[in-house]
């Protein structure tokens, strides 16, 4: 069967922009096949399998991690590439990235972070995942960072549409630096928006996050079908499988009921998109990036029903009382380990305390700071207490 051809306006691995750092081509994959391996086979990439999403990693088997979760999002995202005759490995590999900034214990260890970088230049997760690639990652001799294509680059930083009015926020110098002092033709275009196949993959975060914070928080007990009967979405899809289904057990629904709601979402999502597309006379890669707004997008209808579902989640689920203590507990573990690694930093390993022993406290809080970001869930929680337990003094 031949390959479907790509559209006008989908990226070509052929037609790159380039590296960074200039290097032959593989004989075996595409640039943008090579840069979502280069990704995988990234330290801050396997770290992702013990960093949560909702629930801290050590708290069961079946619920999502920031690597589950990624996956997810790097399969939807492939889908709607293909639906969309764009180039997938390109959305893949940026969706595979899309997280790899992420500190542990979730929002509850990135809100964090803000606060105790307050003064020291900030802390966002998205600038954060764009350091990991360009910066943080020493895999190659030749170079810092994973040197990606720049359409991979561009798509990490820009995913979720233009960024120059955050430049100005201390959380994102570094990325106005990059390119800044970046080499001819870098120009990430900051003000524009990304190419369709990254829009795919910030989409694609979206119906993976909806879905799954809706089955994790059944099998956790945190909701219960029979509350979500009401919710648009996928109220009427549980009612639509006990009708195909009489007699099914509430595993098989749940199971049942996420997988058609994933479909609907994309159906919508390529329909939406197609509409936009046809309606903006879109006919190449610049017309996507100067567009006056994004193209991969819910319909209207579907994104006032998906307000609804995420309020109740965020009310019922985001802030349980049982989220809210392992949110409680994040915080103070990351506050304390921060704070101590200020006035302490010859306690951490000398990669990181090396660089944290600077009179320059901004220097120093950077430091730390990338260093707890990259932690997992697991490894935070076993340094705080070879740190703050008496009992485990000797095991340092």
């Amino acid at each position: 069967m031949s390959q479907t051809p790509l559209a006008p306006y989908a990226e070509r691995a052929d037609a790159s922009r380039g590296r960074r750092f200039p290097e032959p081509p593989s004989r075996t994959r595409t640039a943008f096949a090579r840069d979502r391996d280069r990704i995988i086979h990234a330290t801050a990439f396997r770290r992702l399998k013990e960093k949560t999403q909702v629930f801290v990693a050590h708290e069961g088997d079946h619920y999502r991690t920031r690597l589950t979760h990624s996956l997810e999002v790097a399969q939807i995202a492939r889908s709607l590439a293909h639906a969309l005759r764009l180039d997938h490995d390109l959305a893949e590999t940026i969706a595979l990235a899309h997280d790899l900034g992420h500190p542990p214990f979730a929002h509850a260890g990135e809100d964090e972070l803000v606060v105790q970088m307050v003064g020291h230049g900030g802390f966002d997760h998205n600038v954060q995942s764009f350091r990991v690639v360009t910066e943080l990652e020493h895999r190659y001799p030749q170079f810092v960072g994973l040197n990606l294509s720049w359409e991979t680059v561009e798509g990490v930083i820009k995913h979720n549409g233009p960024v120059t009015q955050r430049l100005d926020e201390p959380a994102w110098s570094s990325v106005r630096a990059y390119v800044e002092g970046g080499a001819a033709g870098w120009d990430l275009r900051l003000g524009g928006f990304a190419s369709l196949e990254a829009q795919c993959a910030a989409i694609a975060d979206d119906i993976a996050y909806n879905n799954h914070d809706v089955d994790d928080g059944v099998q956790a007990g945190l909701i219960t079908l029979g509350e979500l009967a009401s919710v648009p979405i996928i109220g009427p899809i549980l009612s639509e499988v006990r009708r195909d289904w009489p007699g099914v057990d509430d595993r098989m629904l749940r199971l049942e009921a996420v997988r058609r709601m994933i479909g609907v979402m994309v159906e919508d999502v390529l329909n939406e998109t197609a509409r936009r597309i046809e309606e903006d006379r879109i006919g190449s890669v610049e017309d996507v990036r100067t567009a006056g707004r994004t193209l991969v997008d819910f319909s209207p209808a579907l994104k006032a029903e998906l307000g609804v579902l995420r309020r109740f989640l965020f009310e019922r689920m985001y802030r349980h009382y049982r989220v809210n203590r392992t949110r409680s507990q994040a915080r103070r573990m990351l506050a304390q380990l921060f704070q101590l690694f200020m006035e302490e930093p010859e306690v951490m390993p000398p990669e990181w305390g090396d660089p944290a022993r600077t009179e320059d406290r901004d220097a120093r809080a950077r430091a730390i700071c990338d260093y707890i970001a990259g932690m997992t869930d697991r490894y935070a929680i076993e340094v705080h207490k070879k740190l703050f337990s008496l009992d485990l003094a000797l095991d340092l």
